[in-house]
């Protein structure tokens, strides 16, 4: 990744406040906001922003009804997109930023798990949920399994799956 981490950190903010955002205008695009967090702020604001947006997105969450759908590039999504969709954002660019400064991390299996499920029903079952979803994002490669480039993931609900990977294939 060539971000900072402090970019990294602003874009998992501005992600989260977008999904929440985009939860509670429904179904049409909401293109009249722009939303940025700027990178430049100190590190513990950063933390402070990401948490708070990511509550503001959880009470979207909680409070909306079963059938509700909120627009995003790669389909209307459900609650449990959005939900998904932060998990990977905030679980993903974690991996990224302690990597840039020289820490690893693990995110506990079963959240790894889940948002994996969720988000790319494709990707193998039976493999490390955490180095599963890393591959689905295309960052490191999985044994026996296609590089994922150019990934996606399927945030409508999971009964709209056509049970295909719907990774853009690079041809040289």
């Amino acid at each position: 990744m060539d971000w900072t981490a402090a970019r990294a950190m602003a874009h998992v903010s501005d992600c989260l406040l977008w999904y929440a955002t985009d939860l509670a205008a429904g179904e049409q695009e909401l293109s009249t906001t722009e939303i940025h967090v700027r990178p430049e702020s100190k590190p513990d604001d950063l933390i402070t922003t990401m948490t708070t947006h990511a509550t503001i997105l959880a009470r979207i969450v909680d409070a909306t009804a079963p059938g509700t759908r909120g627009w995003h590039p790669w389909g209307l999504a459900d609650a449990s997109g959005f939900a998904a969709m932060a998990c990977d954002e905030m679980l993903v660019h974690t991996a990224d930023v302690g990597s840039g400064v020289g820490q690893s991390f693990l995110p506990a299996e079963k959240l790894a798990a889940a948002t994996v499920r969720r988000l790319f029903p494709w990707a193998p079952a039976d493999t490390d949920p955490w180095e599963t979803l890393l591959w689905a994002n295309g960052r490191a490669d999985l044994p026996g399994q296609e590089r994922q480039v150019g990934w996606r993931w399927h945030c409508a609900p999971l009964s709209e799956w056509n049970g295909t990977n719907p990774m853009r294939r690079v041809t040289h």
